[in-house]
């Protein structure tokens, strides 16, 4: 065995996470080829497709490369029973549909009562009402692609050794960074410190929502089910979330939003407190 495929065999999960920088950020780069980062609005759509496409193939290519690496056959059984496994309880699909949505209705209505900027975009003017089936599709396709990376590969693996808080802020804080290529765009943030911003944006929020993800895969081990969660957060952010929100309206609903999500965090812990402080080894054993 070579040095190389020994560091990946004892190292597959920061494997798994330099991989998918690489190739993410990497087709990106050459996407926007000769531009540079940020991308410009102009860039952005003639290379739109591209761009996108590269954010997909990174978490997807990584996982399955590795998975095939490291695991062979075995391995895709492994992921592919996972992906199909449906059979989980009406309540967790309730807990992976609704976290997002319900909670971003929640935030704008009440913000919404002080200013009209915050009005769920799904009940603005029909001109700017976001279309409901694109979303949905959307999301699905983003989390069927990344969610076969960052649940189907890297959770279970830092499960064994870890608890589901330190395995959902592990895999939050990489997902973060791992979004501020894609994000960083000129523009995107107009008023004041639009790089403050768009770091809020990708470590206030994300890492809790990963946290409750883990907790539901702990629960069912459905793969299928995390791509589902995956899909409400993003149809629900197009669906919600208006788009023109730019400057000091933006940074107040990302930390609301950021605020919600930690509070829901703690509240699952309380429930399921012993659970949380336990690595899965530990949980077989008990």
């Amino acid at each position: 065995m070579t040095p190389l495929k020994n560091f990946i065999k004892d190292n597959p999960v920061l494997t798994y996470f330099a991989l998918t920088f690489i190739l993410t950020w990497g087709g990106m780069a050459l996407a926007i080829y000769p531009g540079r980062f940020p991308i410009s609005e102009e860039k952005l759509a003639t290379s739109e497709a591209l761009v996108y496409g590269a954010m997909l193939i990174g978490p997807s290519g990584a996982a399955i490369l590795l998975t095939g690496l490291l695991d062979g056959l075995s391995g895709f059984r492994d992921l592919f029973s996972r992906l199909i496994k449906w059979r989980v309880g009406i309540s967790w699909y309730a807990v992976a549909l609704l976290t997002a949505p319900l909670l971003m209705s929640i935030i704008l209505f009440t913000l919404s009562l002080i200013s009209p900027a915050f009005k769920p975009a799904i009940f603005a003017s029909a001109e700017n009402t976001p279309a409901l089936l694109p979303a949905i599709m959307a999301g699905l396709a983003v989390g069927l692609f990344e969610e076969i990376g960052w649940t189907g590969f890297a959770t279970p693996r830092l499960r064994s050794r870890y608890s589901v808080l330190t395995t959902g802020l592990i895999i939050g804080i990489v997902w973060g960074a791992w979004h501020f290529l894609p994000f960083w765009e000129t523009d995107t943030f107009s008023g004041a410190f639009p790089l403050f911003l768009l770091i809020i944006r990708l470590f206030s929020w994300l890492p809790p929502y990963r946290i409750l993800m883990v907790w539901v895969y702990d629960h069912t081990e459905s793969l299928f089910l995390s791509i589902l969660m995956h899909a409400s957060l993003m149809a629900g952010l197009t669906i919600f979330v208006p788009a023109d929100l730019s400057g000091t309206p933006l940074a107040v609903w990302i930390l609301a939003w950021a605020v919600a999500l930690w509070i829901g965090v703690g509240a699952v812990i309380m429930i399921n407190r012993k659970r949380f402080r336990q690595h899965a080894s530990q949980r077989q054993i008990a």
